[in-house]
């Protein structure tokens, strides 16, 4: 069995990405087992020895802020997983949403992360950039696909000398929206062979974000700020079984199929 290390970024708030993500991994259940980690409650996180694979979790708040010490901890196991697959044939595997994926691109210097002028919340269109249709991670997912997105923040202005230094990728960007002048975000970079991460939340079912959607409070405040139509779009299109339900049984397996895959071809070399 594949020991799975989910690090928690929630900070104890509730949310349905932890139950989400669980309720992916036990599709894999012949060939995962996972520990839970308190990333932002109480400063834990894993050994690389102890495993071989990652999830790092969304979560809310300011990507940028940090209590001093579960934040530098975060910066500091990134930058040690990166170098343990530039020297072990081993190697560790690691996919980071949202929350996660901001403050690894803040870590490793790639581009700029800040306030987005509004909040961003909904089923939305992302594009794969070219590099984007080659990669593992989007199998299998048309062009463009669709998932939730619910951010305050967001990563733009790729630095790309660093992208070059570093051998990572942009993989998907935000939809194209021509009747503003804002850069368009980076939705997805393919950190390494072994890590990459989304600004979004591929790990969204339809039927709890439904029910979320559906909360009066929640429900108002979306048809202040983007009106009816908008709305009623928005639970349209989370019945489609081409949009959110297709990126929720593809995209993390994806993930998870090819890291179980090198895992277990990795351990076959050692045993031979």
């Amino acid at each position: 069995m594949i020991n799975v290390a989910i690090l928690d970024m929630y900070d104890g708030e509730p949310n349905q990405g932890m139950r989400c993500i669980k309720d992916i991994i036990g599709r894999f259940e012949q060939d995962l087992v996972f520990t839970v980690y308190d990333v932002r409650g109480k400063a834990e996180l894993p050994k690389l020895e102890d495993h071989d694979l990652y999830i790092s979790t969304g979560g809310p708040g300011d990507p940028l802020e940090g209590n001093g010490v579960w934040e530098v901890k975060n910066s500091i196991f990134l930058h040690e997983l990166l170098e343990w697959n530039k020297t072990n044939i081993k190697k560790k595997h690691l996919l980071l949403i949202c929350h996660s994926f901001q403050m690894a691109v803040h870590s490793f210097g790639l581009a700029t992360l800040s306030k987005r002028k509004s909040t961003s919340f909904g089923v939305m269109s992302i594009h794969k950039t070219e590099a984007g249709y080659y990669d593992p991670l989007f199998e299998n997912l048309g062009n463009p696909f669709w998932a939730i997105d619910s951010r305050d923040y967001q990563v733009t202005q790729p630095k790309h000398k660093k992208f070059k230094e570093m051998g990572a990728k942009i993989i998907a960007l935000e939809k194209i929206r021509t009747h503003l002048e804002y850069e368009r975000a980076l939705m997805a970079i393919r950190f390494s062979p072994e890590i990459v991460g989304t600004q979004f939340h591929p790990e969204a079912d339809p039927v709890s974000f439904m029910n979320h959607l559906r909360k009066e409070e929640i429900k108002q405040k979306i048809i202040s700020r983007k009106g009816k139509a908008k709305y009623r779009t928005m639970l349209e299109h989370l019945m489609d079984e081409d949009k959110i339900y297709k990126t929720n049984e593809t995209l993390i397996p994806n993930f998870l199929n090819n890291a179980i895959n090198q895992i277990k071809e990795q351990a076959l070399i050692f045993q031979q």
